[in-house]
């Protein structure tokens, strides 16, 4: 346990600038997949505040401790973050599935928040990347 926290502790130092653009682009890409999933009715938050919860608060630490670990890596470690978050959620109903939705006409209402899980688990990859993207052209210098 002491390592783990020594390893959290060395990768959640990170430059403010960091952390507030991590916080600021999965927030509007929170806002934007809510109102997505809404639209579509496929799934939404019950509130908007969950939001902040599900992606800054829970979202963007998980993104720093994942950060510079091969594709596939951080694909598995968020497979695991967001499989808690997707079955939390729905069980404790803080999150809207509407009934027969596109999803579960694909894959059958039982595979619902595996398939939730498999699609958002992507967006700890691709977050860091995107964020060491614009990280380097707004400040120039790698994250």
């Amino acid at each position: 346990m002491n390592e783990f926290i020594a390893y959290a502790k060395k990768k959640l130092s990170v430059d403010k600038r960091a952390i507030a653009l991590y916080c600021v682009v999965y927030f509007f890409w929170g806002m934007l997949m809510d109102r997505f999933g809404t639209e579509i009715e496929i799934a939404r938050f019950t509130y908007w505040w969950q939001v902040i919860s599900c992606y800054i608060l829970y979202m963007v630490p998980i993104s720093l401790l994942l950060r510079k670990l091969p594709f596939h890596a951080q694909y598995a470690y968020g497979l695991v973050a967001m499989c808690f978050l997707e079955f939390g959620g729905y069980a404790l109903q803080s999150s809207y599935a509407y009934p027969d939705n596109l999803l579960d006409k694909l894959f059958h209402i039982r595979n619902f928040s595996l398939g939730m899980a498999l699609f958002f688990a992507l967006y700890f990859p691709f977050g860091n990347w995107a964020i060491a993207k614009l990280y380097r052209a707004l400040f120039k210098k790698d994250f």
